[in-house]
């Protein structure tokens, strides 16, 4: 085969370090433009950027020229150093160390992009934790409760 075609359509969730809320409504707009030009930047086009308080949700098609690992690096780092750079108050600014990641299908697009788009008002009825582990157990993954939120 001559050509290399490829649809990776990918939900990350990734959380502030200890989950500090500290992506409130002034600030989320423009991290959010700025997570999106990071996946362009990378050809991972974002389909959706979304988030509440201590979390964001990317949906993305990720590239075929980079790792997802590599990819999450470059969405965290460049970010942080963004959100630094808004506020004194963002100094100590940190993402956790892990993240999610889940594969979407064609046919589940538009039901992800609903759902990433009501974070805010999904997150009146749930915790973050809450949410975090029902995407773990929809995509049957297998993790230990022990070191999932451990930073």
């Amino acid at each position: 085969m001559g050509q290399s075609l490829v649809h990776n359509y990918i939900h990350i969730v990734f959380s502030v370090k200890h989950r500090k809320k500290l992506l409130d409504s002034d600030v989320r707009p423009g991290l959010f433009a700025y997570l999106a030009g990071i996946c362009s930047k990378n050809n991972s086009h974002a389909l959706v950027i979304g988030g509440y308080l201590d979390h964001v949700h990317i949906l993305c098609n990720l590239s075929k020229n980079i790792s997802l690992k590599d990819f999450l690096q470059e969405l965290k780092v460049a970010s942080s150093i963004w959100m630094k750079s808004q506020d004194p108050k963002y100094a100590q600014f940190f993402w956790q160390g892990g993240y999610g990641a889940f594969s979407v299908g064609q046919s589940e697009l538009e039901r992800v992009k609903r759902y990433i788009t009501n974070q805010e008002s999904h997150h009146q009825k749930k915790t973050f934790r809450e949410e975090y582990l029902e995407l773990l157990d929809s995509n049957n993954l297998d993790y230990d409760l022990q070191y999932l939120f451990k930073d």
